[in-house]
């Protein structure tokens, strides 16, 4: 069962439709027994930091996120989604679950790039580096699975001002220009998440999904 996780932080349905499209039923819930039986947890957002984690700990869904990912079931996180997997945030200064070590800074740009960074932009695969696979195959060929049927520098759809910065530079699965070059996702293990939105970039993205839901055997 592939669940979304409902914690009050936007586009819900448009993720939701996006995996109706490739043939996939997917259950929008905040009820921790259903999140905690799938076999896939989603975590989309589009928001602030802050609320998310005080939305997060209203409906105690961090101790559950937190037994997904450490009970080794597969997460796939989405923009908002991404960033709180990480220790600390410089938007408000905030905690975020600790899943990944690193933080997510502020862009800040002394030239006349607007912020946020929101439209289209390509995203670079990260083959050569040491990637953490899931253990289904080598972490190169996992990540090349993920990416399958996807052009080199193809384009996703952003919109973000914060951007993620791991601590291990390994897990990073693909990178994106921006007045710098930061991760736009990453790939540890059972977890895969990115900082564009899949569910907006169209074919790319609906493949992108197809891909990782094929991965995980959903």
């Amino acid at each position: 069962m592939i669940t979304i996780v409902d914690y009050g932080m936007g586009n819900l349905r448009s993720v939701q439709k996006s995996f109706e499209f490739i043939g996939k039923k997917a259950v929008i819930t905040s009820d921790r027994g259903k999140i905690l039986k799938s076999s896939l947890v989603v975590v989309p957002g589009v928001g602030s930091f802050n609320a998310a984690m005080k939305n997060l700990r209203k409906l105690k869904l961090i101790d559950t996120i937190l037994k997904v990912v450490n009970g080794g079931k597969y997460f796939l996180g989405l923009c908002l989604g991404l960033q709180i997997l990480f220790e600390y945030s410089e938007e408000g200064n905030s905690k975020g679950l600790g899943i990944l070590k690193g933080k997510v800074k502020k862009f800040k740009f002394k030239d006349n790039l607007k912020i946020p960074h929101m439209g289209w932009n390509n995203v670079n695969l990260n083959v050569p580096a040491r990637i953490s696979g899931a253990g289904r195959g080598s972490p190169t060929s996992d990540l090349r699975k993920i990416f399958k049927g996807i052009e080199c520098e193809a384009y996703f759809y952003f919109v973000h001002s914060y951007y993620v910065e791991p601590e291990d530079n390994n897990i990073i699965a693909s990178t994106t220009d921006y007045g710098i070059r930061f991760a736009s996702s990453v790939f540890n293990k059972n977890v895969f998440a990115t900082q564009f939105h899949p569910e907006k970039s169209q074919r790319n993205g609906l493949r992108l999904l197809k891909n990782y839901v094929d991965y995980t055997g959903n």
